[in-house]
């Protein structure tokens, strides 16, 4: 692999890194933003008390970042060290 292919499959896992964690974040927003409205509907629709509810969502939001770091960033990482090894 050169550097050029190198630098792009880095820049694109970097952006990709930084597209999820303002994802995550607007995510984040929303849930806050409409806790009790979710809680009435998942109640509603689901029968799934508050705790469990929060314990799902706690669940996704740990997945979301398991995923992002681990897929995008740490071979960004990688990436970026090879490149920079490449360079010298």
């Amino acid at each position: 692999m050169n550097q050029e292919n190198i630098i792009l499959w880095r820049n694109i896992l970097l952006r990709s890194f930084v597209v999820g964690v303002v994802a995550t974040l607007l995510l984040l927003g929303a849930t806050i933003a409409f806790w009790h409205a979710a809680v009435g509907w998942a109640g509603l629709l689901f029968h799934v008390e508050e705790k469990a509810l929060a314990r799902i969502v706690l669940q996704f939001f740990t997945n979301v970042r398991l995923i992002v770091v681990y897929l995008f960033l740490v071979p960004a990482l990688a990436l970026h060290w090879t490149q920079k090894s490449i360079s010298r």
